[in-house]
């Protein structure tokens, strides 16, 4: 079940899809409404206590990250592409300390903010040998609570690894689901109240409710495989029963017959 909260007026209002506080929680979260984590990177990137890297040099808000990019693409094509935005100050294509191979990912930073901006702006998911490249603003320095991947935070990541990371600009936060009426009524005319099963205020009171009503809201039918022996044997007797006592049935054989 999807897990609704009830979020007053003033929170929306400082909702963004973008993070602009790094928080692992958080971010481990489609919504960013997550109140417990999902899996065990998020609870390492809680239990680190990361710093920026003191040796890196140079104007954070004019470099800019580029990521996705193929492994044989080399630094010339990389530095060629990217100087018809702006002068480009300093460069690194992030390689392999062992191999010397490259790793994907590179670093520009650029004399002027306004390019850094352009680049940013225009050449996210251009093509470079075949590939579709990602370009961001570094996160390290201007994001305020960064923890990188290899330590259970970033962004992004693979649907398959189960560790996909929210708000950032490849999966922004989606906005959350706001539950701003708690009762409401099924119509009849006494007006007798039922609790509504579409959003739940939170995870601990939807496990303190009898699951076993859940499936009275769903449309779908309950298939043959998901009931127990005996559920079946109880059902098979009963739809025998209910053919053979059939007055219409009975009447449409002995025409047949005759």
């Amino acid at each position: 079940p999807q897990v609704g909260l009830d979020l007053e007026a003033d929170e929306m209002d400082e909702w963004s899809p973008i993070a602009r506080v790094y928080d692992p929680l958080k971010c481990g979260s489609i919504d960013g409404t997550d109140s417990l984590p999902h899996d065990k990177a998020v609870v390492r990137a809680m239990n680190t206590k990361y710093r920026p890297n003191e040796k890196v040099v140079g104007d954070p808000h004019c470099t800019i990250f580029v990521a996705r990019l193929d492994r044989d693409t080399n630094e010339e094509t990389v530095k060629k592409f990217f100087e018809h935005y702006g002068k480009v100050k300093r460069f690194r294509l992030v390689r392999d300390i062992v191999t010397g191979l490259s790793r994907g990912y590179a670093f520009f930073e650029f004399e002027q903010q306004s390019d850094a901006r352009a680049a940013c702006r225009e050449a996210n998911k251009a093509i470079i040998d075949g590939r579709e490249i990602f370009v961001d603003f570094e996160c390290e320095r201007t994001l305020p609570g960064w923890i990188p991947r290899r330590l259970g935070g970033g962004f992004g990541g693979k649907k398959e690894s189960g560790q996909l990371r929210f708000g950032g600009r490849d999966r922004p936060f989606r906005k959350p689901i706001v539950t701003s009426q708690r009762w409401r009524t099924s119509g009849k005319e006494d007006g007798e109240q039922r609790r509504g099963l579409t959003h739940f205020d939170n995870y601990e009171r939807y496990t303190e409710r009898d699951t076993r009503q859940d499936w009275r809201y769903n449309h779908r039918r309950r298939s043959t495989k998901s009931r127990s022996p005996e559920q079946s044997r109880h059902r098979s007797r009963q739809t025998t029963r209910s053919r053979s006592r059939s007055p219409r049935r009975d009447k449409k054989n002995e025409e047949q017959e005759t």
